[in-house]
This record gives structure tokens, sequence and C-alpha cells, in this order.
């Protein structure tokens, strides 16, 4: 499958956006090279905003852009613009419901060998329980292109998770993204996997293994993970009564956290999660650290098809 990197849809829509709107403003935690900010900043030089290695006073001043009607993307690392800038996303964006983008790449694992310290594997989590905000994980270079288009029209916080690596591309240039709204990339009847971001490819991948296996396997994508869609979730996983998650992220809080909440109190069935099983990443590779987590489409396969056996 082509593959393309999501930051780099990121950086290419932000001067799309820029040329259309005047009120976009950018800004940056001295990382616009890996974010794909610096290409806002070339040709909106007067529009970006390094604020340097202080994710806080980007975000604090993010939200002092929209408050006089700009309309601020603010990006680092998902690990530092999530964990180190919490408390300013808390107070200074969302306790105000200030129009606040936050965009951030590197998320999970694949960030690689940059190892534990910036793989974010908490940040959904700690993004989706705060009121007001909007989380956003993309599947792949086009849905985060969507997205970020979305996000500039949207009024209120988003908060956008992006990878590093190069990822498989599963959707086209004609791809509608539906804010807060599910979406059955796979038809089955056994089990339903609810996915987001590169688990999405991964998924599907797994998907195919398994029908030769002549196990049907529905692959959802999950790309709002705030607000959920309840109706859309139930609807999926009435046909296969099993339903599995898969995320590169802890899969405490995470997607697998979410899905939970919302089949416990709507459709209770049986739900395997997999993820990042409350646990630290290491240095690696992004391919090596996937199949090291068990997180690449071959070992997924293997747990929904173990999973599949134990319920059938």
């Amino acid at each position: 499958m082509e593959k393309k990197a999501m930051r780099e849809g990121y950086g290419e829509t932000l001067i799309e956006l820029g040329r259309k709107n005047k009120d976009i403003v950018v800004l940056d935690a001295d990382l616009s090279g890996s974010t794909k900010t610096a290409m806002f900043a070339k040709e909106f030089p007067d529009r970006f905003f390094n604020m340097g290695i202080a994710e806080q006073d980007m975000i604090a001043t993010a939200a002092g852009l929209a408050t006089v009607g700009k309309i601020p993307f603010a990006s680092s690392f998902a690990m530092f613009a999530t964990g180190r800038a919490w408390e300013m996303v808390r107070q200074a964006v969302c306790l105000g419901n200030k129009n606040v983008k936050i965009c951030a790449t590197h998320g999970g694992i694949t960030v690689g060998e940059d190892g534990a310290t910036h793989q974010a594997l908490e940040d959904i989590a700690v993004m989706r329980v705060l009121p007001h905000i909007s989380v956003i994980v993309p599947a792949d270079y086009f849905e985060a292109r969507r997205a970020v288009e979305f996000a500039a029209e949207y009024k209120g916080p988003i908060y956008i998770r992006m990878a590093r690596s190069s990822s498989p591309v599963v959707f086209d240039e004609d791809y509608v993204f539906e804010h807060g709204r599910v979406k059955v990339l796979k038809e089955g009847s056994d089990v339903t996997v609810f996915a987001c971001g590169l688990m999405v490819a991964e998924s599907l991948e797994a998907a195919n293994l398994l029908e030769e296996k002549g196990i049907s396997v529905k692959v959802v994508n999950v790309s709002t993970i705030k607000p959920i869609d309840v109706d859309g979730i139930v609807e999926a996983v009435k046909d296969t009564k099993l339903a599995v998650t898969v995320e590169e992220h802890n899969i405490i809080g995470g997607l697998g956290g979410v899905i939970s909440e919302v089949l416990i109190e709507n459709f209770p069935v049986k739900l395997k999660r997999i993820g990042m099983e409350d646990r630290f990443g290491r240095s690696g590779k992004a391919g090596d650290l996937l199949k090291y987590f068990a997180l690449d489409s071959n070992s997924i396969a293997v747990k929904i098809e173990g999973f599949f056996k134990e319920n059938s």
C-alpha cells in the first residue's frame, strides 16, 4: 500500500487554509521542522510564532489569540502538547471554551527511536476527560487533511493526534470527514473491530488475514474519540455481539476505555482491548516496535482469532 505521513498532510493543509483565511495563525514549540508547521512559517512568517521550548506559553498564547478573533493552530509532539501543557489546556483553553486547535504529531510508540520519554500513550485519555474539547485521531494522510480543514471551521477547542511515521493510505482525495461519526470500512459478521489512527490500516490487514481462516471481521474507523458516536457504535456491534478495540495508546482511558463505556451503558457485549497494556514504550524502529508490542497486523489477527474462538 502507498504510504504517506499525516504530519505532511497537516503542513500542506495549513498553507492552503492560510491562503484562504488571514485569521489563521500557527504556533510551535521549537519543533516546526518535525511537526511540519515550518511549511506555514515559510509562506506566512508574520503569522507564525515559534514559542521556543515552552509549551505552556504556547497554549496560553494561543488562547489569547483566540480571544481576539484569531484561529490558532498550536503544535508540538503529542507528549509535550498534552503532557507538559495540560494545565494550560485545561485552564486557558477548555475552561473558557476557546477556539484553539491543538494539532500534535508524534503520537504513539511509532515515534520510534526517541523512546518512552517521547512516545505519548496517555494523550487521548487526558484530553478527552476535559470538558468542551473534541478529540480526533485520523487514520491516514487524507483523513488528517480533512480533519484539519474541519478544525479551521469548527468553533471550539480541538485536539488532533497524528503519527510521526509514514503510514498506509486508507482513503483518497475525495474522502469526506464526518465529525462525531464512526465509519464502517469493512463489513463482517463474526467480530466488530473498532480502531483509530495507524491501527485502522493494521486492523484492515488483520481482517483480511482472518478472512482466509473463515473469520468474518467488521472494521470500524473511530476517528472522532470525542464526541463519541454512541448510535454508530451500537449499530456496528449488533450483528456480531463481539467487539475488539485496537489502538496505539494505553488501553486504559483511550479508545478501549470510551468504547467500553458506550457498550456497557447501551449494548453490553463481550469486548477485548488491544493496545499498550498499561506500560511505557521503548526505543526502536517503528515497525519493530509494533511487532514487539503485538500491534502489527499479524499479532492483531492472532489476538482476534483467540478471542473469537473463546466465545464461539
